[in-house]
This record gives structure tokens, C-alpha cells and sequence, in this order.
């Protein structure tokens, strides 16, 4: 009998310390999924040719729509977004200004999702701009197909 009650004692003392455990690694898993970085447009580190309209940000989390902020600066510490900040889902898109300055460009943001610290940081991109910046003008071409008779 003696030796049951100790088998059961040990098999008691492991299932808490497995309770303990399980209970740990779930009070432990939402500071395991805070929101990171998962891809930035342009990517960062690239050069561009062709000046970019607009720069994005994507974590893993959806994000809220109050208090997010992003800023893209110019190789003189100029801003050139257009200040207009829109939220999709996990990405964050502010439209630029025509960027004319070669060089690179800073982008910050700070993002907000619910119930999760802020999504902080920076990147940069290099705008090889070209030697002229032009509009494309139309090229006026003819039809080959009939024309219909009203």
C-alpha cells in the first residue's frame, strides 16, 4: 500500500509542474506575438528608378485607424509624403510628392494594433532620379478599324 501512495504523490507532483507549465506558456504567448515588420515598399535597403507614388508598411497585425504616424524625408531632411496616412488591414500607405532629389530617403513610422506595443522604426531607399524629369506626351495614332456609319 505504502509504495501505491508514493507512485501516486510522484504522479501528482508531475501533473502540477506540467499545470504550472501549460499555464506559463499561455500567459507567456500573446507577449510572443507582438506585431513586427513583414514587408516595406519600396523594400528597404533598394534603389529605385522609377519614383515611387507611394510608400507602404505591413506587420503581421491588423492595424487600428487612430495614431498611427509616417513620414518619408528626402537626403536633406525635407519631408516629401503628402501627409495622407491610410490604413489597410496590416499595412499602412502615405502617399509621396513627386520626388525630384536624388538620393535616399528616410521613411519613420510608428503603427498602432489593438492590445499590442507600437510597431516602431525606420527605413531607407535610394532614388537614383533621373538626368530629366519629363510628361510623357501622347502619340496620336490611326484607327484600322471601319468606322460606323450613323
Amino acid at each position: 500500500m505504502r509504495i501505491t501512495v508514493a507512485k501516486r504523490g510522484s504522479t501528482m507532483k508531475i501533473m502540477r509542474i506540467l499545470s504550472i507549465a501549460v499555464i506559463a506558456l499561455f500567459i507567456s504567448a500573446p507577449a510572443t506575438s507582438a506585431n513586427s515588420l513583414t514587408a516595406t515598399n519600396p523594400m528597404s535597403g533598394a534603389t529605385v528608378t522609377v519614383a515611387p507614388s507611394a510608400v507602404s508598411v505591413t506587420g503581421q497585425v491588423a492595424l487600428i485607424d487612430a495614431g498611427n504616424s509616417m513620414e518619408v524625408t528626402d537626403p536633406q531632411g525635407k519631408r516629401v509624403d503628402d501627409g495622407v496616412l491610410a490604413i489597410d488591414g496590416a499595412s499602412a500607405v502615405i502617399g509621396l510628392k513627386t520626388l525630384k532629389v536624388a538620393g535616399v530617403y528616410t521613411v519613420t513610422y510608428t503603427l498602432f494594433a489593438e492590445n499590442d506595443v507600437p510597431l516602431e522604426g525606420s527605413f531607407r531607399f535610394t532614388f537614383a532620379a533621373p538626368s530629366e524629369i519629363s510628361t510623357p506626351q501622347p502619340i496620336p495614332t490611326e484607327s484600322t478599324s471601319a468606322k460606323a456609319e450613323v
